[in-house]
């Protein structure tokens, strides 16, 4: 399944779109998809082509959780690009962050930022970067933990012990970098 047409058609799935596929009796992924629920038809059948769509959040949460296994086999492909990534990220090298991970998305992701819903923006890059960060398999990694009066998006432990990385993820739909990380006080 893990051919990178199917990655693309995936991706599109999360990021909201409907594809259009052939159901047939014999097993392909899609027809499998669609009998046992994960997929659901949107619009009307022309022929055997269907209108596939992701039918409810839970579902898509599965999705994203294999789109995560995608992420993980090009974290092994490209394992060192991240790993100078994540020794940038320990460096504070905020220079080479950037550009290993700008490089990254384009090698990898097919449909990025544009297709992409605004609010699940941030959710999306906020899994990529877990993907990436999990090429360092002994450093302690937890997402979205409560810390003092709110909660930190990615909490990375390096396996050094002497340093914990917070990373919260922002995007900035108007360009304005700066806005977008302004804390919101309530």
């Amino acid at each position: 399944m893990a051919n990178a047409t199917t990655k693309r058609e995936i991706e599109r799935l999360v990021a909201g779109e409907v594809i259009t596929k052939e159901i047939h009796q014999e097993y392909n992924i899609w027809s499998l998809l669609f009998t046992t629920g994960y997929l659901t038809q949107r619009g009307k059948a022309e022929g055997r082509q269907m209108k596939l769509a992701i039918p409810n959040l839970e579902i898509l949460d599965i999705f994203e959780t294999q789109i995560m296994e995608f992420f993980k086999e090009n974290v092994r492909e490209d394992g060192e690009m991240l790993n100078r990534f994540c020794d940038a990220l320990q460096n504070e090298d905020v220079e080479n962050v950037e550009k290993i991970f700008t490089e990254y998305l384009r090698k990898t992701i097919s449909i990025r930022d544009t297709t992409v819903r605004t609010e699940m923006k941030e959710n999306f890059y906020h899994g990529v970067l877990l993907g990436i960060l999990g090429v360092k398999t002994r450093w302690g990694l937890s997402s979205n933990r409560e810390m003092g009066e709110g909660y930190a998006d990615i909490l990375a432990e390096p396996d050094t012990g002497d340093m914990g990385i917070i990373i919260e993820v922002k995007y900035a739909h108007d360009g304005d970098l700066e806005g977008a990380c302004k804390v919101r006080r309530h």
